[in-house]
Order: structure tokens, then sequence, then C-alpha cells
């Protein structure tokens, strides 16, 4: 991971998440074209906000913590292009869908 990466701190209930990339083969060994691969619905979390802040003044914290790998929605996320990185995403926490337990 790059120094700018390990520098990005998100604010809120924001989280960066680098989706996992698509596989280049079939099962069955058949070369996918670019066009025909599955967009995957996983990723592994890079970096996590503090935490939104309540109606109290308390800061409530985020279910999801660095290096967690997570299911993502179809759409959504806004794409980030940080030092040639690529399928880097923030996404709001509320909008992941699920932990994956390791």
């Amino acid at each position: 991971m790059s120094q700018t990466i390990a520098k990005l701190y998100p604010l809120a209930n924001r989280v960066v998440i680098k989706r996992a990339e698509s596989a280049v083969r079939s099962k069955g060994g058949i070369v996918l074209p670019e066009d025909k691969k599955t967009r995957l619905l996983r990723g592994t979390v890079v970096a996590v906000g503090p935490g939104q802040v309540n109606n109290e003044g308390e800061r409530m914290p985020l279910s999801v913590k660095v290096g967690d790998d997570v299911i993502l929605p179809d759409y959504g996320g806004t794409k980030l292009e940080i030092d040639e990185q690529k399928d880097l995403y923030v996404f709001r926490e509320p909008d992941i869908l699920a932990r994956i337990a390791q």
C-alpha cells in the first residue's frame, strides 16, 4: 500500500474500500474478455472514519475496521484514483451490506 493511502483519513462514517479483482479465467479455464468479466461485490477495508456523531454529541463507532473483507452493493460508492491505485471506493458505512467473518 502506498504512503498516500496510509495518510488517507475518511471523515464521519465513511469507509475506503479496495474492490477485489474479477476473475480473468472461467472455472473451465477459458480466458474471459474484458466486457464479460463479472463485477465483484467484495472488497477489503483500507481506511475508516472516526464515526458519525449522534444527537447527544457522542461518536458512534463503526462496525468495520481496516483489513475486514466486506460485501458491497451493486452500485454506489465514490471512485478514487490515488497514486495509480485502481478499484478504491469510498462508501458510507450503512451502505456496506455485510462483513465476512475470517
